[in-house]
């Protein structure tokens, strides 16, 4: 069994990023191939300090996503998610209320901007093996699946912002707009959990 591997990630620009991921059959998942490639997906996320990586941000553009968080310094306050694959997703909304969710994403290097997003969501995918998944998720973590599963279907935050003002580089973002995001980042988490 091979180390996993750092894999490059592509940046806004790229046409990789532009892509609709392909669908895998259960024989492809299961495959050395693909187990390894989640392997290498997960470490490249964790180097990165990522809330969340998919597969065509590192130029393959297959339906699989990684998502973890677990006292993300990029992220302090976010939730705790653990190490969830998703594989062939689907987010379905189940709610029509939203937040404003300052996002920011390694494709799309020192920059943020205010995104709205669902507040309950429904995730039908396959974990890593092949088996059924099927959950939902509230709050600040409806945000971070959205955000993940977006990617897959070609489309970056910068996409879904909708007031551009509101976009800044990172250094800017914790000086004048991370207090306040945070309040009421916190006042999410308190009133869903997640």
């Amino acid at each position: 069994m091979r180390a996993p591997a750092i894999r490059k990630i592509a940046t806004i620009g790229h046409p990789v990023l532009r892509q609709v991921a392909r669908d895998l059959s259960r024989e492809e998942l299961l495959s050395d191939q693909w187990q390894g490639f989640i392997d290498d997906l997960v470490a490249t996320m964790v180097d990165a300090n990522g809330a969340g990586i998919a597969a065509n941000q590192v130029y393959e553009p297959v339906m699989i996503t990684a998502i973890c968080v677990k006292d993300n310094p990029r992220y302090p306050y976010k939730p705790n998610i653990p190490l969830t694959i998703l594989v062939n997703p689907k987010v379905e909304l189940l709610s029509q209320e939203t937040f404003q969710n300052y996002e920011g994403c390694l494709s799309v290097p020192n920059l943020r901007g205010e995104v709205p997003r669902s507040v309950h969501v429904r995730v039908r995918a396959w974990d890593r093996h092949g088996t059924d998944l099927d959950f939902e998720v509230k709050g600040l973590s409806a945000g971070t699946f959205q955000h993940e599963v977006d990617h897959l279907y070609g489309k970056l935050f910068v996409d879904r912002v909708t007031d551009t003002r509101t976009l800044a580089t990172w250094a800017d973002f914790e000086r004048y707009h991370m207090a306040e995001f945070v309040a009421r980042a916190k006042a999410l988490v308190a009133k869903y959990g997640q």
